[in-house]
This record gives C-alpha cells, sequence and structure tokens, in this order.
C-alpha cells in the first residue's frame, strides 16, 4: 500500500458507515499492515480502514512519528465528558485545511486488540480529539461536518482551490 491508496475528499466513500470487524485473523493483521504502512507514509496521527476504501472499523493511531501504533477494532465511545474543548483538525483525506472543532474533553473508548481481546483506555486532551474524530469517521462523518456551515464551506472553498493551484 501506498499514499496513493488514500481516498480524497469528496469521495464519497469517505461518507459510508464502516461494517464491524467479525474476523480477528490474518486478513485482519494483512488490513492493518496495509493501514500502517499508508498512515507512515502520509504522516498522520490517525488512520482508518475506510481511509483507504476499506469500510471496515478499525482505527490506528500514534501522537508522535517515533511512537508505536495503536490499532482499534470496533472502537465505541462508552463515556464522554460534558466539558469540552476545542481542538484544531484536519483530515489527510483533505490535506492542506485545518479548522477549530468543538469536541468532549475527555471519553472512554471500548474496543478490541487484534486478538480480538476487549480492553479499554481513557483519553483526554487532543488524544480524546482525535480518538472522536477517527470514531466519527468509520460512522460516515467526515471532521468538516462538524463545523459550522459557513466555515465548512469555507474550507471545502480553500481545498478545491488548493487541488486547482496543485493541478
Amino acid at each position: 500500500m501506498s499514499d496513493s491508496s488514500l481516498l480524497l475528499y469528496p469521495d464519497p466513500r469517505l461518507r459510508l458507515v464502516a461494517a464491524p470487524v467479525e474476523h480477528f485473523d490474518d486478513g485482519l493483521e494483512g488490513a492493518v499492515r496495509d493501514l500502517e504502512a499508508v498512515m507512515r507514509a502520509v504522516s498522520a496521527l490517525g488512520l482508518t480502514l475506510p481511509h483507504i476504501g476499506r469500510l471496515q472499523r478499525v482505527v490506528t493511531l500514534r501522537m508522535e512519528p517515533g511512537d508505536p501504533i495503536t490499532v482499534y477494532v470496533n472502537p465505541e465511545i462508552v463515556w464522554a465528558s460534558p466539558e469540552i474543548g476545542p481542538q484544531t483538525e484536519g483530515s489527510v483525506s483533505m490535506p492542506g485545511i485545518m479548522d477549530v472543532v468543538e469536541r468532549a474533553a475527555e471519553v472512554r473508548v471500548r474496543y478490541r486488540d487484534l486478538s480480538g481481546d476487549v480492553r479499554e483506555e481513557e483519553a483526554e486532551g487532543f488524544r480524546a480529539a482525535c480518538l472522536q474524530h477517527e470514531i466519527d469517521q468509520l460512522d460516515g462523518i467526515f471532521w468538516i461536518d462538524r463545523l459550522s456551515r459557513l466555515r465548512r464551506d469555507r474550507a471545502i472553498k480553500r481545498f478545491a482551490k488548493l487541488r486547482r493551484v496543485e493541478g
């Protein structure tokens, strides 16, 4: 897999809901290896299988380039704090565009690891925002959907302009 496997906005597949993983086997491990390869190629903090056109509920996340990659299979937010906070977000599927998104300041996520074992993680701040962002993607919610209509329209116009300049 290479960065050319990455779907770019406005690819309609970025709006599809991913199916739960049912088989924890070599096929899943291969898909995760492909996802990790693309993640490294595009220097992403987080990436989902839907970002590379595979509609399964898998997220990979690493907060720093040298950190190990955490794999979340079938992640779900089981608790979110009532406190919200602003985080600057963007997407490798919409490179060059960033904006501030309000999200829960803390979350608890339940997921399975590659062996199928159930795990839970509590996160706060930027890591919590990253988990919410990627789980949204699994639900077919692209990050700009969390912006006001005006800010979303501006982001789309800026991205279109960037694409014309690059193309």
